[in-house]
């Protein structure tokens, strides 16, 4: 198969979200990406997905990951439940003037908190949060949750003691804890995924800093109420036997149904007040210039000298 040029590719918004995999093993067949256990081989298109969730007993071939490489597939190791984040492979991406702005936001206290300020925007909508200081927006953010929380255990009968659970055991925690750890963890995935495709940084965060994923978490946090919290509660209250592949696949239902794909690689140009990236030539590279900030690349300059100098 040849390589696909970068141009035919679907963009990120426009692709599923994630599967799931375990106790299987990756290989190749022209564009897809095959899946093979005892049951059979199953056939994934990879220019359809944006990324792979790889759990315990996964096995990678070297053709599988090129492939994944040259259409731009995330892949994410994750541990037992898919609950564990252990790395992610690079995925493809040529243009790196959201990353710029993004460091140049970060790294300033104005424009930091002006991102901060839109991160809580999206979650109040309707209210103006212009005059708020950090502290404050932390709080209301914390009354916000504290309320879902409450609101969906009432609705469903879990009983709710807090959010308590061991990263180092995902069994040690009770059963909402586990569906919220479950659902959480593909939601971080997404984001990351999203984050890593659009040439963001996951660890120049707004609201969180600090980690290597501190963007992935701010991200993430946008959508915990709509999507991971009502469905941890609702699984939680049904008990099923596999508890996190349930949350799982309902999750991805979800995020599909709620194109929460789509919403992030918005959000994210949002709020970093990027035009649509449609409209940004896929390869570009220009030489930077201390005047007027970037000039073409491919040039020789040289010539421009000797005309200066004669």
């Amino acid at each position: 198969m040849i390589r696909p040029e970068i141009q035919t590719l679907p963009q990120v918004k426009d692709r599923m979200t994630f599967l799931y995999l375990e106790h299987c093993t990756l290989g190749r067949q022209d564009g897809a990406i095959t899946v093979t256990n005892d049951e059979g081989v199953v056939h994934i298109p990879a220019a359809a997905i944006s990324v792979l969730l790889l759990g315990p007993g996964t096995r990678v071939t070297h053709r599988a990951m090129e492939l994944m490489g040259d259409v731009g597939v995330s892949a994410v190791w994750v541990g037992e439940h898919g609950v564990r984040f252990y790395a992610s492979g690079r995925p493809l991406t040529t243009r790196s003037s959201l990353l710029m702005k993004q460091a140049a936001l970060v790294s300033n206290k104005r424009t930091h908190m002006d991102v901060v300020r839109k991160m809580y925007l999206l979650r109040f909508p309707n209210e103006d949060v212009s005059d708020m200081t950090l502290q404050q927006l932390r709080g209301k953010e914390g009354s916000r949750v504290r309320r879902v929380y409450r609101e969906m255990s009432k609705k469903t009968g879990v009983p709710w003691n807090g959010r308590e659970y061991n990263p180092e055991s995902f069994n040690d925690s009770d059963t909402v804890n586990q569906a919220l750890s479950a659902a959480h963890a593909c939601l971080y995935g997404l984001a990351h995924a999203v984050i890593a495709a659009l040439g963001c940084s996951p660890g120049l965060g707004f609201v969180h800093v600090g980690h290597e994923r501190s963007f992935v978490y701010d991200l993430a946090d946008l959508y915990k109420a709509e999507i991971t919290i009502p469905i941890a509660f609702e699984v939680a209250a049904e008990s099923p036997d596999n508890l996190s592949a349930v949350v799982r696949r309902r999750t991805r239902d979800a995020m599909v149904h709620s194109h929460i794909l789509e919403r992030m690689v918005h959000d994210i140009h949002y709020l970093f007040s990027e035009d649509d990236a449609s409209a940004i030539p896929e390869n570009t590279v220009y030489l930077w210039d201390n005047r007027s900030g970037t000039v073409e690349n491919g040039r020789n300059y040289g010539a421009e000298r000797e005309e200066d100098e004669s």
